[in-house]
Order: structure tokens, then sequence, then C-alpha cells
């Protein structure tokens, strides 16, 4: 069983669901109360014991490049100005030389094509997958636990999370088969299923660990749903030969590429934070009483 050492995380993606504001910024520099998107799936991946991290980018994401760059000036300016707090955050958070890489997809050909750019980055090693608009929150990350898995397993790992069974049709699906470590068997996996069509409620929520078999499959892969190379039909036919395992994950995934997801991310991370946590909670909470008296009135 090899060492998982690399990540890869794809931030090509237009983000239209979140126009007008990614029009210009990437979808993944979004922030959750202070930190934007991109840089929570960075630390998850961190937590988890990865050394490296692959970025598949695209044309505009710049901006993510020199945000893990040092920027000398701003190092120079909170150093003269005694904001140490500001300075030992930003020194925690940047990558170490020769940690990070950034490959091109050039063209939007779907999720399974922007792994495939990976490829030669990669290598022929195993490697997590870290979907950057699905924001980890909860007391552990989620590739934590998925890492965990495979170095009981080996094989193939996926996140999963339990949604309600009518609502299947949103997600990737798998199916539930032997318990096993800390979590259990895939027996299938299926795209946006109807509910009588589900085989489990358990949905795939953007935490991946996979073999570079992956590669060779995705390569060649026929295009899917939306005229793009889809991962999870890679993943289906690489299960044909190789054991993929379910991880479940006790917290929660906030879908950060929707406007509902990322609102909720917002309030739940600043919730969460104790330095914040008073000067929100009230003005929140009296947020939702006033909309309720205007729903009761109405």
């Amino acid at each position: 069983m090899k060492k998982v050492r690399k990540a890869v995380i794809p931030v090509a993606g237009l983000g239209t669901r979140f126009l007008p504001a990614t029009k210009a910024m990437p979808k993944e520099m979004l922030t959750v109360v202070d930190r934007p998107v991109v840089q929570y799936a960075v630390d998850e991946a961190l937590e988890a014991g990865i050394e490296h991290i692959v970025f598949v980018t695209g044309r505009n994401k710049h901006v993510i490049e020199d945000y893990f760059d040092i920027q000398p000036e701003l190092l120079e300016t909170l150093t003269r100005s005694g904001k140490n707090e500001q300075l030992a955050s930003l020194t925690r958070m940047q990558p170490q030389p020769g940690t990070i890489s950034f490959t091109r997809q050039q063209a939007p050909h779907g999720l399974g094509h922007a792994v495939w750019c990976a490829r030669d980055i990669v290598g022929d090693e195993p490697f997590a997958l870290l979907l950057p608009d699905m924001v980890s929150f909860g007391d552990r990350g989620c590739l934590a636990g998925a890492m965990d898995l495979y170095l009981e397993t080996g094989g193939n790992v996926v996140a999963v999370e339990q949604c309600d069974p009518l609502e299947t049709g949103s997600y990737g699906i798998v199916g539930k088969g032997a318990g096993v470590g800390t979590g259990f068997t895939i027996t299938e996996m299926v795209e946006k299923p109807a509910p009588e069509a589900a085989p489990s409620n358990h949905y795939i929520n953007g935490r991946y660990v996979l073999q570079p078999e992956i590669f060779d499959i995705l390569g060649t892969q026929e295009r899917g749903a939306g005229n793009e190379i889809q991962l999870t039909d890679a993943m289906v036919r690489l299960s044909e030969s190789q054991k993929f395992y379910a991880s479940p994950f006790e917290g929660r995934m906030f879908d950060c590429g929707s406007k509902e997801g990322f609102i909720q991310a917002n309030v739940a991370f600043a919730l969460a934070r104790k330095d914040i946590c008073d000067l929100v909670f009230e003005p929140i909470e009296e947020m939702i009483a006033s909309q309720a008296r205007r729903s009761r009135a109405a």
C-alpha cells in the first residue's frame, strides 16, 4: 500500500452559479468568514497528511496562485505596524516552497478531464481529490476520515453523507455493502437516481482517495452527462477491477458553489469562532425572529 502524498484540487470552474460575483473573481476566492473557500480545502488536505497540493486551474485564475505566494510588501507592512497576530496567521498558512503545483485544464471538459490533467504531476501513486466548493465543517476534516479508511483497506475510498431519501435525484449515490473498518464496501455508484431506484441515500460529498489507474480510464473516457468527461463514469469502470469503499462523514459538508450553501457555511463557521460568535449570534437570532414575525403576519 503506497502512502497518499498528493492531493488534486480542481479550481478551473467558471462559477456560473455565483454570477455576477464570479465574473471577475474566481469562485474559490469567495470568503467564508475571513478565509477564501480554497483555503479550507488546503487546510483539510494538510490535516489529513497530504504533502503536495496540485491545483488544476484555468484562465483568469492567477489570483489563486498569487494568494498562495509570499507578498513581501504585506509582510513588511504588518511587521512595521506591529500586527503580530495577522502576521503569525499568514505565516502559518504559507505553503512551503515546492509543495504546491499548478497545471492548466485549458478547456471546460468536466471534472474527469480536470483530474486527468494532473496525471503527470501525480504520477503512479494514489492521490486525494478535494472539490473546493464543498467545505468541510466538523471536529475533524472529512478527508482525514477517508484517509483512515484507506489505511485500513487500500483500494479507493469515497467520502459519503446521508441525504433525504426523496432527494437522491440531486446527488451521486452509492450502494451500501458489508461494513469494513470505519466504513462499508460500495456495491454500485449511480448518478442522480430517482428515489425509487436509488440503492441507498448515501451520497458522494466531494472527497476521494483514488488509485492512479483512474488516469488511464479518464484518458479514454467517453463524454457523459452534460457532454463532459464525468469522474463518476470512470470510477464505475475502475470498480470493475478494484474495490471501492465509502467513508461516512460525521460532520457536515456545505456546498459553497450555491448561494444557500455559501450563506449557511458563513453562519456556521462564524458561530463556531470564539472571536466573533458573541458579535454575530444575537443579530442573527434577531433577524430570524424578525423574518418569522413577517411570515406570520403575511
